[in-house]
């Protein structure tokens, strides 16, 4: 366990509505001025996903080359040295425009989800909240984004949404198909693994020797008690508005930088510091501060 806990700030997600909620962030100013505050609270990377550029489509994902290097370029020119950790989730064969978007920015980290996943939730009357979804993630697809990460020179981050999806990062491991295991537990989806204290404990059994991990934990103030707990373990440690809008006193955030504010204090209560973004680096074995920089829109 390092004293030092790394803070991520997930930024924006890939659905979040800003009409439910003003400051999530969609241009890449929007981005860089949300991922500033972030980083002056402590966050070390920051996870983001691309949003449709113009009035009324800031709801809609975008895979443009051009969208990405733009607020990645944005992002770093706010908050100097910080880690970049690129989403690639995409439903569908066609991953093009994810490969598009890791060349042109070469982020440090980039996220790999690690098997499929019915995503299903339910309305209070019993009717689903959307129709239901298959998140497919087969072999073929994780290989291709293993790929491109590799030829970035990316480090690959499992998205793990149930226990099985666990174990199947250490069989990526032991087939070559990946040098490195890096976990974020995913709880909190309604058809994946709960929030749950007592089954993150249980989790880490299944993880890969030393390798890193964190959670990103979805949900309301039930979540607050599960950070706290793997701060107390051990992990790196994850928050934003893609993955809630409450901070632990139920009151609604008014910004990413209150709730990476509240993620540090889980990690001081467990007796840890914040680590810099190039402490991070050394703990996480990356590369240097200027990783990426030849592939954004200012090369």
């Amino acid at each position: 366990m390092s004293d030092k806990a790394i803070l991520t700030c997930a930024l924006n997600g890939v659905l979040t509505d800003p009409r439910q909620h003003p400051m999530i962030p969609v241009t890449p100013e929007q981005m860089a001025a949300s991922a500033r505050e972030a980083y002056d609270a402590g966050a070390a990377i920051v996870h983001i996903h691309f949003r449709a550029q113009g009035e009324g489509v800031g709801h809609l994902p975008s895979w443009e080359p051009d969208v990405a290097a733009a607020a990645v370029d944005a992002i770093r020119a706010a908050c100097p040295g910080i880690v970049i950790n690129q989403t690639t989730g995409t439903v569908g064969p066609d991953i093009s425009g994810p490969v598009a978007c890791i060349k042109r920015t070469r982020p440090e980290i980039a996220a790999c989800n690690a098997g499929s996943l019915n995503y299903l939730k339910l309305r209070s009357d019993g009717r689903w909240a959307w129709p239901p979804l298959l998140f497919d993630n087969p072999v073929s697809k994780v290989q291709g984004f293993l790929d491109a990460m590799a030829e970035a020179g990316s480090r690959p981050e499992f998205e793990c949404f149930d226990v099985g999806i666990v174990r199947s990062v250490g069989l990526y491991v032991e087939n070559g198909m990946a040098t490195t295991a890096q976990y974020n537990f995913v709880m909190g989806v309604a058809s994946g693994m709960p929030v749950d204290a007592d089954l993150l404990a249980l989790l880490l059994k299944y993880r890969r020797d030393g390798a890193l991990w964190q959670t990103t934990l979805i949900g309301r103030t039930e979540i607050w008690p599960v950070h706290q707990r793997a701060a107390e373990l051990g992990g790196m440690l994850r928050t934003g508005l893609e993955d809630t809008f409450y901070l632990p006193d139920g009151e609604k955030a008014k910004s990413n930088g209150a709730l990476i504010e509240a993620l540090a204090k889980c990690a001081r209560n467990a007796g840890r510091s914040i680590a810099s973004p190039e402490e991070a680096r050394t703990i996480m074995n990356l590369g240097g501060s200027h990783h990426g920089e030849a592939g954004t829109g200012t090369a």
